[in-house]
């Protein structure tokens, strides 16, 4: 039998590019693989030669991915992923134990079930106990011990904005992933035509929350009166009275279900929204592996779901 001569793509290649295109820099991306920028450079020129066609073209003063450079992209993040879920379940298989994730109400239903999956694959034998809450309670449970890592909105309260910029306050840690704009939201069917000098209906927690406060400081701005028309103790409250036409909330474009949109400032004459940091916390500087295999995890499925679901640019 003849052999067939076949090309084997270089995983770690592909992980500079993709870790370039994240960062929008390969100088950025020599950084993170520990790499040098002329042995990344070096990487992308053997992935042109082995796909036999160019990856980039030049756009402005910079480069952009090309028709083959996109298909590329997309090949390498499932490349990647498997390399590592393989590594992970082999070295991994013996892991026991048990771990505690939070997240907030939005990704409960969009990014948990893709996260349980990847890590159970890799590692059977782990038990994951996962809460979705709001911000405060999963604070609360990282401080209190009863959380090993939790995804929350970070700029909830100041001390959660130093901690990103270095600081650590108490047993959290922190890790900025993105910076994520904020939205007005209201009913996919019912049309909302405000009257002339009537006060703004606004769907909110009964709780503070940062997103409605960033809402009612852009109206007060902008000299737009408001009022809050129903409020709720969780998510699918405010998804329920928006959808419903009782009013216009705030949050992100994540995880936004069927009964909602996202709503244009421009074309709804509303006041622009600031964006909200979301960040991985930790209960310690160090943790055990399965745990950072997890974060690793999260940090992955939150890109897919930005790329498919989350906010433009």
């Amino acid at each position: 039998m003849v052999a067939v001569s076949r090309t084997n793509l270089d995983v770690a290649a592909l992980r500079s590019l993709l870790a370039g295109m994240e960062l929008g820099s390969f100088a950025r991306a020599a950084d993170r693989v520990g790499r040098s920028t002329s042995a990344i450079s070096a990487q992308i020129r053997k992935l042109e030669e082995q796909a036999g066609t160019p990856l980039f073209r030049k756009s402005g003063r910079g480069l952009a991915l090309t028709a083959a450079g996109e298909a590329m992209l997309g090949y390498a993040r499932r490349l990647v992923d498997l390399n590592d879920e393989a590594v992970t379940a082999v070295r991994g298989v013996d892991l026991s134990g048990g771990i505690r994730l939070g997240l907030q109400e939005e990704f409960g239903e969009g990014l948990l079930p893709e996260v349980l999956g990847r890590f159970a694959r890799a590692h059977p034998k782990i038990r994951i106990e996962a809460v979705v809450s709001r911000n405060a309670d999963l604070l609360a449970r990282i401080d209190a011990g009863r959380c090993d890592l939790a995804l929350v909105w970070a700029d909830m309260q100041p001390a959660m904005a130093a901690e990103i910029d270095g600081y650590v306050l108490g047993p959290r840690h922190v890790e900025r992933l993105d910076a994520v704009p904020m939205c007005w939201v209201g009913s996919a069917t019912e049309r909302w035509e405000p009257a002339d000098g009537d006060p703004l209906p606004l769907v909110a927690f009964d709780r503070p929350c940062q997103f409605h406060a960033a809402a009612t400081a852009a109206l007060d701005r902008a000299g737009r009166p408001w009022r809050v028309t129903f409020s709720s103790p969780n998510l699918g409250g405010l998804w329920a009275a928006a959808a419903a036409g009782l009013g216009l909330t705030v949050r992100s474009r994540y995880g936004l279900p069927a009964g909602v949109r996202a709503l244009s400032p421009e074309a709804s004459d509303l006041p622009a929204l600031p964006s909200m940091s979301l960040a991985m916390v930790r209960a310690a500087a160090t943790m055990p592996p399965e745990v950072e295999r997890l974060a690793d995890i999260l940090r992955t499925a939150l890109g897919d779901l930005t790329r498919r679901d989350g906010p433009p640019a």
